[in-house]
């Protein structure tokens, strides 16, 4: 049985921050529950990384909660988070605290393509 979750935020539409409430907490419950979890971030997704970004979402209307403190809640949980070089010729050099790496695509494949790892896509 697989040991390890990787969730991929790529198609996420960050104009509906709604759609970032599923991927955070089933990272964090997978964490919770002892997986191995990491959660990529790509494409437009990779904005989420930039400083700034994500405090100014909030994923529910009249909830004072940002997306930077369900990021937060998922790294305190466990999850590793990470975002793709790509991002940085697109969004800047800079990223917030909570990620853990930079990544390329080689990596992103490989770590799909293992029989340890299910994947996620947002």
């Amino acid at each position: 049985m697989p040991d390890k979750l990787l969730i991929i935020l790529m198609n996420t539409d960050l104009s509906n921050p709604s759609e970032l409430g599923t991927p955070f907490l089933q990272a964090s419950v997978a964490a919770a529950m002892e997986y191995d979890v990491e959660m990529l971030f790509t494409g437009r997704a990779g904005e989420l990384a930039m400083p700034g970004v994500a405090e100014a979402l909030h994923f529910q209307q009249g909830n004072d909660k940002s997306v930077l403190d369900l990021i937060r809640a998922a790294v305190e949980a466990g999850v590793k988070l990470k975002v793709c070089t790509s991002n940085l010729e697109m969004w800047g050099d800079e990223q917030i605290p909570e990620i853990a790496e930079i990544v390329g695509a080689a990596y992103i494949i490989s770590e799909a393509m293992d029989e340890d790892t299910v994947t996620f896509t947002y």
